[in-house]
């Protein structure tokens, strides 16, 4: 018995390289396939090559990749060659070649040498690649060698390309189910005050053991209304942040002017609080992005209305410049600032900064939809505070997301 190892020439050594080099670099099937067709064809020389897949959900079997490489053939006609056969490499699950060499048809075109070959795991058949070639001379077994390798490389590409897919459809499925599991818990919590107060001063108006006059019914129905708008409000902002957090939200991005785009907003600013005194500072010209215009007013909207709130009687300063290939925006305030051990969870869902002081309702996800949609746009947000002295939001915004 001869236990001498086999030697490769250096053209197989070579080949064999090659093709494991482009399976372990490519991370999708497609690239793999496009890079592999010229690597492969001058150790072995073939005409048109076809990837048959079943499809896991309907077992049909599918072309997923085809490629002409020569004899003026294109690979949608050669695709008929190799489709009986790739069936019977997948009943039978062996390689199959087929040598026309006895066939009556003289022309050589219409006599082609086949080589097909199963795409095998150790549980399952994945389908076939199959190789077609016009013309003499038949298949080596040194080639058929290396198309069986191919074949293995192949199937164990598209195995791991299959079991990522799951594996970020399972990922997807479950951030969903937490976001829903999230905001049933936090509507049930969340709504329990209003709701509560709603009730409270509405049983209150209709006991017939007592008489309110007009002005304590008034009282009574503002606080009503107060909480209705409440409510409304925090239904609304659940609703999209749960949307935002689950990545079903689509951004319609477009070129967009932020400093014609803030001009609007401070705009509306002024209108909703006449006494608020905002000083911009843009530095002309600020250059077009590319981003959601709706989803960027929400967000500083947002942010002004934060400063409006927790730092009354503050001037809200804006500052907008480029930096770098993107646009560099401040919102700052002369507010009471925020503790430093908050700081850092002002962007969490949910999370309000304890202060007794503040009397201020809020829901907490005003500045986590805010994180969300910077983060849509590829961007960064950040905020600087000193307690005593004000704070301020930082937000990078790239030129295109």
């Amino acid at each position: 018995m001869n236990d001498t190892p086999k030697k490769f020439l250096p053209i197989e050594t070579d080949s064999v390289y090659q093709i494991s080099r482009i399976f372990w670099q490519c991370s999708n099937l497609r690239d793999a396939m496009d890079e592999l067709v010229p690597v492969l064809r001058p150790y072995f020389i073939f005409d048109n090559m076809v990837l048959y897949l079943i499809d896991p959900m309907t077992l049909n079997l599918d072309v997923a990749y085809a490629k002409a490489t020569g004899r003026g053939k294109s690979a949608e006609a050669d695709v008929a060659w190799g489709e009986l056969l790739a069936g019977q490499v997948i009943e039978q699950k062996v390689t199959i070649i087929q040598d026309p060499e006895n066939s009556p048809e003289e022309n050589r075109l219409r006599r082609p040498y086949t080589l097909g070959l199963p795409l095998l795991t150790q549980k399952e058949i994945l389908g076939a690649v199959i190789f077609i070639r016009f013309g003499s001379p038949p298949y080596l077994p040194a080639e058929v060698a290396l198309a069986e390798h191919t074949a293995r490389l192949l199937s164990l590409t598209i195995q791991n390309e299959r079991i990522r897919k799951e594996r970020d459809r399972l990922e997807f499925q479950y951030r969903i189910f937490q976001v829903q599991e999230d905001f049933i818990s936090t509507l049930s919590h969340e709504i329990r005050n209003p709701l509560g107060f709603i009730k409270g001063y509405t049983t209150t108006l209709l006991r017939k053991d007592a008489q309110w006059d007009k002005e304590s019914q008034e009282e009574f129905l503002t606080i009503i209304d107060q909480e209705t708008d409440r409510l409304q409000d925090l239904i609304v902002n659940l609703l999209d942040s749960a949307k935002l957090q689950s990545g079903q939200v689509m951004m319609n991005f477009e070129t967009v002017r932020l400093d014609a785009l803030m001009n609007d907003i401070l705009g509306r600013a002024k209108l909703h609080h006449p006494d608020l005194k905002i000083i911009s500072q843009m530095e002309l010209p600020v250059p077009p992005i590319q981003a959601d215009s709706r989803r960027l007013a929400q967000l500083f909207e947002n942010i002004i209305s934060n400063s409006v709130k927790y730092a009354p009687g503050s001037p809200v300063f804006i500052t907008i410049k480029q930096q770098d290939s993107g646009v560099w925006i401040q919102i700052r305030d002369e507010g009471p600032g925020i503790p430093e051990k908050f700081a850092q969870r002002i962007f969490d869902r949910f999370f309000r900064v304890p202060d007794n002081r503040i009397t201020i309702h809020g829901s907490g996800l005003g500045l986590f939809i805010c994180k969300q949609i910077v983060q849509a746009h590829s961007g960064e947000i950040s905020v600087k505070t000193t307690e005593g002295v004000g704070t301020a939001f930082e937000i990078y915004l790239p030129a295109s997301p």
